[in-house]
């Protein structure tokens, strides 16, 4: 992707300007410190993207037979998986073609695959934030149904869900285009970086808020049970580990490819971020493990999603 790393993988298969390296090496910066680079082989790259391939594509074909999942929430977390499934597809769909123009196989013009490149490119983008709007929705419509349960149904309707999944559609298409477009001005990694930030710390208020206000409601049980220590703090202790889990892994996977993007704009000719810059690939990778791991968060606790998947 231009705006994300040195050059573009495509146009550097073409230009057989990728050297071949071995998965860890240490690799020595034009200034002259040592970097540690991870290497992400191609196969590596293909295989996970395949396995959040059918794992997405189980997740949204149970929520479409399942009546039963045909609400709100299941439909965000339906799109959550189509952003996770255009991920993997785009990834896997560059790594497909840079391998058989390094084979010899795919042979075509530079113009050609500067264009395939800009359409992967917008593909991968816009999947990276239509992916981070729903995780975003996912916490709204949960805080949502905690805080207002009573009043659930009137607020998250049908046709004002659907309206929100086509406006993030919409919006993450159109930011996308614009991002890849001026992906050398700095206000367009500036913007990507804010939206990351923002997501993050959305998240991270409404599941503590959901948190603060479950145990808050198991101390109420705890009291008529007359049982209040072993009751609160198991739960306590849960819930705190779930919420490490889920917040945890959004910023291990999330976190090092926004870094990157923050690093060039702060850094970009320092050694130090050079070295971080190498293993991009690395960051790509971690992006595609959270894909992976978005449909067990999400979608395999619900029961009910779990009996479709076992007749699908």
């Amino acid at each position: 992707m231009p705006a994300l790393g040195s050059q573009r993988r495509l146009l550097g298969s073409l230009n057989c300007t990728s050297p071949a390296t071995l998965p860890l090496t240490l690799a020595p910066n034009q200034t002259g410190p040592q970097c540690l680079e991870v290497s992400i082989p191609d196969g590596l790259f293909l295989s996970l993207g395949l396995v959040s391939l059918v794992e997405n594509v189980l997740v949204v074909a149970a929520i479409a037979k399942n009546r039963n999942l045909h609400s709100p929430m299941y439909y965000f977390i339906c799109c959550l998986a189509m952003s996770d499934l255009l991920v993997s597809v785009s990834n896997v769909l560059e790594t497909a073609v840079m391998l058989l123009l390094e084979a010899g196989v795919l042979a075509t013009r530079a113009a050609m695959v500067q264009q395939l490149d800009n359409v992967i490119d917008v593909l991968i983008c816009s999947s990276m934030v239509s992916s981070l709007c729903f995780l975003g929705a996912i916490a709204v419509d949960r805080y949502i149904s905690i805080f207002y349960a009573l009043r659930y149904h009137s607020v998250v309707t049908l046709p004002r869900a659907w309206r929100i999944i086509a406006a993030i559609w919409v919006a993450s298409i159109l930011t996308s285009v614009l991002f890849i477009t001026y992906y050398n001005h700095t206000v367009v990694l500036l913007c990507l970086v804010g939206f990351f930030i923002a997501m993050l710390a959305l998240m991270a208020v409404l599941y503590v808020h959901m948190l603060a206000r479950a145990c808050q409601h198991a101390r109420g049980i705890a009291r008529l049970q007359k049982r209040q220590r072993p009751i609160h703090q198991g739960f306590g202790l849960k819930g705190a580990a779930t919420l490490t889990i889920l917040l945890g892994v959004f910023f291990l996977c999330w976190g090092p490819f926004f870094l990157h993007l923050s690093l060039i704009v702060l850094c970009p000719q320092h050694p130090t971020c050079g070295c971080i810059f190498k293993n991009f690939n690395l960051f790509l990778a971690l992006i595609i493990c959270n894909a992976i791991v978005d449909p067990l968060i999400y979608a395999f606790r619900s029961q009910e999603l779990r009996k479709t998947l076992q007749e699908v």
